[in-house]
C-alpha cells in the first residue's frame, strides 16, 4: 500500500465516522457552556474578532475557531460574526504565510506541501481561497506555500479573507439556526 492511498476503505469509513461524532460532540459542547459562551460574548465583535486571530495564528495544531464562530453566531448577528470572526482569521493566518517568506520551512519537504506549493503557483489566488472556505488543517501549508513563492501580501490577504468570511459567515447561520433546534432537542 503507498502512503498517498491509507485513507481507503474501513479507514476511511473510520475518519467520517469519527468527524460526525466531532461535530455532534462540539454542538452538544456549546449548548452545554452556552452560559460560559454567553460571557465571552460580553467582549462583543472586538472579542470575537481577537479570538480569531489567537485560533488562527497556531501553525499546524488546530485550534477552535469555527466552534466560536458558531456559537457566537448563536448570541450575535451571523453576519456581523462572520466580519469579525474573518478578519481575525484571516490576520491570524499571517504566521504561515511568513514562516514560507522565511523559506524556513520544515514541511517544504513533504509531498503535501509540494503538491499545495504546485497548485498555488498554478492557480494562484484560486487554491487559497478555496483551502481558505474548507475547514482543513492544511491551510498553513498553503499559507507557506504562498509566502514561499512570494504571493503579494495584499492579494493573499485578500483570497484568505474572502474564503475565510464565507466559511465563517456559514457557521454563524449554522449557530444562529442551531439555536432552536438544539434547545428544543435538549429542552
Amino acid at each position: 500500500m503507498t502512503s498517498g492511498r491509507w485513507l481507503t476503505g474501513w479507514r476511511l469509513t473510520t475518519v467520517r465516522l469519527l468527524a460526525l461524532a466531532a461535530v455532534v460532540a462540539i454542538t452538544v459542547f456549546i449548548f452545554a457552556i452556552r452560559d460560559q459562551v454567553q460571557r465571552l460574548g460580553a467582549y462583543g465583535y472586538p472579542g470575537i474578532f481577537l479570538l480569531s486571530i489567537l485560533a488562527n495564528a497556531t501553525v499546524i495544531l488546530p485550534a477552535p475557531g469555527v466552534a466560536i464562530t458558531f456559537a457566537m453566531g448563536a448570541i450575535f448577528n451571523p453576519l456581523g460574526v462572520a466580519l469579525a470572526a474573518g478578519s481575525g482569521a484571516t490576520l491570524g493566518e499571517l504566521t504561515g504565510y511568513l514562516a514560507g517568506f522565511s523559506g524556513q520551512g520544515v514541511a517544504e519537504r513533504t509531498r503535501l506541501y509540494q503538491r499545495l506549493e504546485a497548485w498555488t503557483r498554478r492557480y494562484g489566488g484560486w487554491v487559497i481561497l478555496l483551502l481558505a472556505f474548507i475547514p482543513n488543517p492544511f491551510f498553513d501549508l498553503a499559507g507557506a506555500a504562498a509566502g514561499a513563492l512570494r504571493m503579494p501580501l495584499r492579494k493573499f490577504l485578500l483570497w484568505v479573507w474572502i474564503g475565510k468570511f464565507l466559511k465563517m459567515l456559514a457557521f454563524a447561520y449554522a449557530g444562529a439556526a442551531s439555536n432552536d433546534w438544539v434547545t428544543r432537542l435538549l429542552g
